[in-house]
């Protein structure tokens, strides 16, 4: 691998002298929560999900958050504040070292911040001010609070040292309790811990000094730091070189990380999806280097690709790139671009569903890897079946080409029906609206994959009962997606007259307009899922006015809180409207350009005129008139995705993939 690597991403490859350490690599797996600790332990999961990724040639991984305070009692983070845990602590880093991977526990506490609906009355924080989110108030740390919380916080570093550990990364980004120290905006404390920055910078320099005393210089010691937090009066790029400058002259820090947004309205600052640019903190990374006088810096936010994690060090922008949400997608994106391999990673799709399964409390899944924390993870390829069968798929969307690439890499002979010319299914319509084109990473992942293993295509086809049957098959999977079904809150007449597009036909349709159309679109939204705000940005490139209309009291309700914030954000700002809590009236005029809609709670009516469009996102109904067809007459029959039942990517490709395994 070393030599390939060299050759095709030198700089990514080269070691790194790094404090007292020598890294064999510039690849760290940046902190996630993973929610694989149960009861306040460390599982054999959390130790398989890091070793894997260390296995996969990451250099040095931050672990989720800690508990390494007193007050920190979570059941989803590892406790490290008394000696109950050191057996399994010492089996974690011993995991990982043994892989020549340096493991650093992360310590922070999201004081008032909170991500679940309702206020946390046990929240701690620097200031009697609310949490922008979640508007709890929390409780003001008193001097003798933040004595004991350093105290803590050094002699819990201590023994992870003596676990095995090889460090701690400070976060004090992201909004959290460290974060609120250094805000200005935040911090308004009249103490020795507030006021000018020498006040605010007091706590964690005092934490950095007490980790020193009781580690040594030998023990890894970084710090996550706000970048740009994107409040006023708060954090921006010129604070922030401040912080960083007057940090690094202690003499006493390994490396940075600066991260970006807050726990606020800029929340999706820190996870960036593919609505602006690739790479979008380059430039910022790039300025804060300067201020921190030599201390090695980690880039993070959207490097996705080999080349860009390269390209990075080459410039000198970093020394090391932190992958999350890249390495969880696959854990040996490492040994695959070191081994001239790029084409096999299955890449990230920078969707932020793993975001969302950690804060709805589930363990940390992933759109794009199936496999996340099993055994056989890294550059996983299934085992032999004990015997070949022939196997027809009827679908070629995500769900069905997962099934169908996962059996004939086990030695089944293949087949597969697509209605469409192209594999993808639905996902590849998405894949073409604003946002959504890293979702062909799923599908061409998928494609090569099934090449590979010897697939049989036959795209362009809409397979009957007949056509199934003439390949004799042992076994059957049925994974022909789903279709828009009519509202009800619609008048049926408007159905038949042929001239009201569901969403996909519509924006089908719209994909192939360059010119704007001008008037308004109107896209009456009782989905709530992303797609649909990505079509209705689309159409604000084409029309002069969208108005989303809804009858629930929100849009985005269905999507993870990251997504819905920027969703929201590019609404304001493309002045998108939103009228929610309506629905299309009765009286709706359209040969007049007037469509009459209605409050769901009052009754009363209002209009919108100049209707040039109207569209609805409604939910879906299986296509699955071909399950009742085989059902009697195929003896393996199997049935996926939204033909089985509605769903989002990462639930269609887990069943795909399961099914793969089974058939």
């Amino acid at each position: 691998m070393q030599d390939s690597a060299v050759t095709r991403y030198p700089h990514l490859f080269a070691p790194l002298r790094l404090g007292a350490m020598q890294l064999r690599n510039r690849i760290a797996h940046a902190s996630m929560t993973t929610r694989l600790a149960r009861e306040r332990r460390v599982t054999p999961e959390l130790i398989t999900y890091h070793v894997n990724r260390a296995r996969g040639g990451a250099a040095l991984i931050v672990t989720e958050p800690l508990s390494a305070a007193r007050f920190q009692n979570l059941p989803h983070k590892v406790r490290v504040w008394d000696d109950g845990e050191l057996e399994g602590l010492t089996r974690w880093a011993h995991a990982v070292e043994s892989l020549d991977c340096r493991l650093l526990g992360q310590l922070q506490d999201a004081g008032r911040g909170r991500h679940e609906r309702g206020r946390n009355p046990d929240a701690i924080g620097v200031s009697a001010l609310p949490d922008d989110l979640s508007w709890t108030v929390p409780h003001v740390l008193s001097r003798a609070d933040i004595r004991r919380m350093i105290a803590d916080f050094g002699e819990s570093s201590a023994r992870l040292q003596r676990c095995g550990f090889s460090g701690v990364e400070l976060s004090a980004a992201h909004g959290h309790l460290f974060h609120q120290f250094l805000s200005p905006w935040m911090n308004t404390r009249e103490d020795e811990y507030g006021g000018d920055l020498e006040g605010r910078l007091r706590f964690l320099q005092e934490l950095i000094r007490e980790i020193r005393s009781s580690c040594g210089r030998g023990f890894l010691l970084g710090v996550k730091a706000p970048g740009d937090d994107g409040l006023p009066d708060s954090i921006g790029p010129s604070e922030a070189e401040r912080i960083a400058g007057r940090l690094a002259a202690t003499g006493e820090i390994d490396y940075f990380c600066f991260a970006q947004g807050s726990h606020s309205h800029t929340l999706d600052m820190h996870v960036p999806d593919l609505h602006g640019p690739r790479v979008p903190y380059r430039a910022l990374t790039r300025q804060l280097k300067a201020a921190v006088r030599g201390v090695a810096v980690m880039a993070v936010g959207l490097i996705t690709d080999p080349s860009e994690a390269d390209a990075l060090i080459a410039s000198g922008t970093a020394e090391l790139v932190g992958l999350g949400r890249p390495l969880l997608a696959d854990p040996a994106w490492p040994i695959k671009a070191g081994a001239g391999r790029a084409a096999d990673i299955r890449y990230c799709v920078s969707c932020n569903s793993c975001w969302g399964t950690i804060a709805e409390g589930r363990p940390l899944a992933c759109d794009n890897n199936p496999r996340v924390a099993r055994a056989d993870e890294v550059d996983w390829r299934p085992q032999r079946a004990g015997s070949t069968r022939r196997v027809v798929v009827v679908g070629a969307g995500i769900a069905g080409m997962e099934a169908a690439w996962v059996a004939a890499a086990r030695g089944h002979r293949v087949t597969v029906f697509g209605l469409s010319g192209e594999p993808g299914g639905k996902t590849r319509l998405l894949a073409h609206l604003p946002g959504g084109e890293a979702l062909s990473s799923i599908y061409d992942y998928q494609m090569v994959a099934g090449r590979r293993a010897g697939v049989r295509l036959e795209l362009g086809v809409r397979a009957s009962a007949a056509d199934v049957l003439a390949l004799a098959p042992d076994a059957v999977v049925i994974a022909t997606g789903s279709s828009m079904a009519w509202p009800r809150s619609l008048r049926r007449e408007w159905q038949q007259s042929g001239a009201i597009l569901d969403l996909r036909a519509c924006v089908a349709e719209l994909l192939r307009l360059r010119q704007p159309q001008g008037g308004t679109a109107v896209l009456y939204d009782l989905d709530g899922t992303e797609g649909t705000y990505w079509a209705a940005e689309r159409l604000r490139a084409l029309f002069d006015r969208v108005i989303v209309v809804t009858p629930r009291a929100r849009i985005a309700e269905d999507v993870p809180l990251v997504q819905r914030l920027g969703i929201e954000r590019r609404f304001a700002r493309q002045r998108i409207e939103v009228l929610a809590l309506s629905e299309p009236a009765q009286e709706t005029r359209w040969e007049d350009g007037i469509l009459v809609y209605r409050n769901v709670h009052s009754g009363d009516l209002a209009e919108i005129r100049d209707v040039m469009l109207f569209t609805y996102s409604g939910h879906r109904v299986p296509e699955d008139a071909l399950v009742r067809e085989l059902e009697p007459l195929v003896k393996t029959l199997y049935v996926i995705g939204d033909a089985y039942a509605p769903r989002g990517v990462m639930a269609a490709t887990a069943q795909g993939h399961e099914v793969g395994l089974s058939v």
